[in-house]
Order: C-alpha cells, then structure tokens, then sequence
C-alpha cells in the first residue's frame, strides 16, 4: 500500500544555504550531514519510508531529525555536548602544565617535550600522562616544539623618518629622477647533485639526491630601476668599497644623462665607508637614502632576490660556479622581458600609529617632524 506523503518542511534561504553547506563539507561528521540530507528531501514532501531508503536509514531516524529540525531548526541537527567522564585534572594541573611548558627547560636541554613536562611534575606528585599533556597543551594553543624567528629592532628615534622617507620616495618619484634599489647577496653556493632528480608524476613529488657536490660560491651585485621593475645584475669578486664604486660608474654610464640618480641602500660597510661616501660627494647627480637598521626588507630590490631564490637558486643544480653565474644571468635576461614595477602596500604613517598604541610611553614623534 502507498504511504501517503508528509507534508513539505518549509525552509529558508538561509536555513536552505546552511543544510547545503554542511552536505557539501568535508569536515562535517558523517552522521551530521544525513541528517541535513534528511530535512532537504523532506521539503520535497517525500514519505518518510521514501526517505529512509533512499538514505538507508530506519523509519524512526527520519521522524526524529524531521522533527528536531522543526523545533530547533538547523542547530537541532547537532548533537548536544555530553557530560561523560568527570575531568580528572582541574584547573590547576592544567596550568601547571602550562605553565611548565611556557618556562626555561631545565639545564641539559632546550626544549620541553610531553614526556619531560609529565616527568617534570610527576617530581612534586600525581603529574598527568604524556598524551595528556599533549592535549591540554592543545587546548590552550600552547606549542613548546615550535619556534619563530624575530628580529630585535634598536630603539633608534630616527627609524620612523627613516621608513617614511623610503615610503614617499616609491609612492611619489620625484620628477626627472631614477630610483634604484641597490643591494648585494653574496655566498650563493655552487652545488650539483651526485645523481640527477626523479621528476615528479601522478601521485609522486619530485625525488631530489641528498648528497652533493660544492663548488664554491658566487656574489652578485644588482640594481632595480623602481618605476619599471628592469634589473641589473653582475657577479662581483669582492663585496668592498672598490667593487660598489665600479657598479657605481656603471650605473652613471648607462643611466641617461638628463636624469638624476637616487638609490635605495641598506648600511652595508661598502655602501657606508669613506671612499663610497666621497665618491658620492663628488657626483651630485646621484642622492642617497638609507633604510633602517634591521629594516633592508624596505630595500625593494630584496623582492627580486627573493624571487631569484625561489625560482632558481633553491632548487637549482649548478656544475659550477661559471655554471650558476650564466643561469643567474639566463634567469635575469627573462625577468627583464616582462618585468613590472613592485607594487608597495607598506603604509608607514599606519604603522607607526600602532606602534605609539602598543607603547605607553612612545618616543618624539619624529616621523611627524620629517614629513
């Protein structure tokens, strides 16, 4: 005998949009996403024993979900939390644990692991397991194995007219000028591999041999011409005073002579000494502005460095040293054919804001004085 027909659910679009994304997710539980399958083939009036054996589920899990759906809508389609075992460790072995874990590990090592937290407390009595341990530090977001690198900026007063002074000269180029960013990357290794790559395939990464030959290392020095994105690049045998004046000259030759030359550099000793500083003195065509200390990430040529590394230095495979220099070269040949200019989102002005937020007592506003 036909079983007539329920009537429809009605739904949202809201409520219709969320059933649909928990029955496209890859997260949501299994069990989860039936139940939202249920409440859609409901709005299609199907009986509920239609239902349950397209869904191959029994007769009463229809009616159930069906029902909750109608009384708490798509929040009654998750289970409610349980109460289950009482905790065994309260909020004081959680701390300790945490607190453990946030301190200097004993002398001996550098790192604390679960097990030496669950060994260090298990000293001043009943102490959690490792795996508890793990979960607790877990909970609390608390990762004693992991490290980030930072970088501890001197407290220089001039640091915000400083960044705000390489800032405008990117966003507003003065007029018949050149800007170049100017920098030096030294001790590239020369390595070649003993036996050459697996290529990847479906299924499989690349497979690359451990084990290498050296050939020494090559140091490059290079310009980038900030309104075109163009590169100049050239292996230097020394990176001193004497070098950095040659690349100088170079750049005053290939430059044209209507223009003015203003460079973006870092503090480097070749760009600081006194001969540079003379040999700049003596040709007012070329102006300078210095990045920070700590700060060469506003050097912009550090940009094309970063691409030069990723590209092809950091996989790349080199017989020698003659070998890196030409692809070096190969590789800045085809940048330069369809280089563009960096586009810079760096806000000076904003960032020094949050920084006066974050300290209480902030420095002179110089940054201010300057612009």
């Amino acid at each position: 005998m036909a079983h007539p027909a329920a009537a429809p659910l009605t739904l949202s679009r809201k409520q219709e949009r969320k059933l649909r994304t928990i029955v496209a997710s890859t997260r949501a539980g299994q069990a989860v996403v039936r139940r939202a399958r249920i409440v859609l083939l409901a709005t299609e009036g199907l009986p509920h024993t239609h239902i349950a054996a397209r869904l191959g589920c029994s007769l009463p899990t229809v009616r159930t979900w069906r029902e909750r759906f109608r009384r708490r809508g798509v929040p009654g389609l998750f289970d409610r939390p349980r109460s289950g075992r009482p905790e065994r460790y309260g909020p004081s072995e959680r701390l300790a644990v945490v607190a453990t874990a946030t301190s200097t590990p004993p002398e001996g090592a550098s790192v604390w692991t679960r097990a030496s937290i669950a060994a260090h407390l298990a000293e001043r009595g009943p102490a959690p397991s490792p795996s508890t341990v793990g979960r607790i530090l877990a909970e609390a977001e608390v990762r004693p194995h992991k490290v980030r690198g930072w970088l501890n900026r001197a407290d220089d007063p001039a640091f915000w007219a400083q960044v705000g002074a390489v800032c405008r000269l990117y966003l507003n180029l003065p007029p018949a000028t050149v800007l170049v960013s100017v920098d030096e990357k030294t001790g590239i290794q020369a390595k070649s591999r003993r036996h050459p790559n697996l290529p990847a395939g479906p299924g499989h990464d690349q497979r690359r041999e451990f084990e290498y030959r050296r050939h020494g290392t090559v140091s490059i020095i290079a310009a980038l011409d900030v309104a075109t994105g163009q590169v100049i690049a050239q292996r230097i045998a020394r990176n001193d005073s004497a070098t950095f004046i040659a690349f100088l000259r170079q750049l005053d030759q290939l430059t044209d002579p209507a223009l003015r030359i203003h460079l973006i550099m870092d503090n480097g000793s070749s760009h600081t000494s006194k001969a540079t500083r003379a040999w700049l003195a003596a040709h007012p065509r070329f102006a300078v502005t210095h990045t920070p200390k700590h700060a060469s990430w506003l050097n912009m040529v550090e940009q094309w460095f970063s691409a030069l590394t990723r590209r092809l230095l950091r996989r790349g495979d080199f017989a020698s040293r003659e070998d890196l220099e030409a692809q070096i070269t190969a590789y800045t040949v085809d940048y330069n054919r369809t280089a563009r200019p960096y586009r810079w989102r760096y806000d000076a002005d904003a960032e020094h804001a949050r920084y006066l937020d974050r300290h209480p007592q902030p420095a002179p506003d110089t940054f201010t004085q300057a612009a």
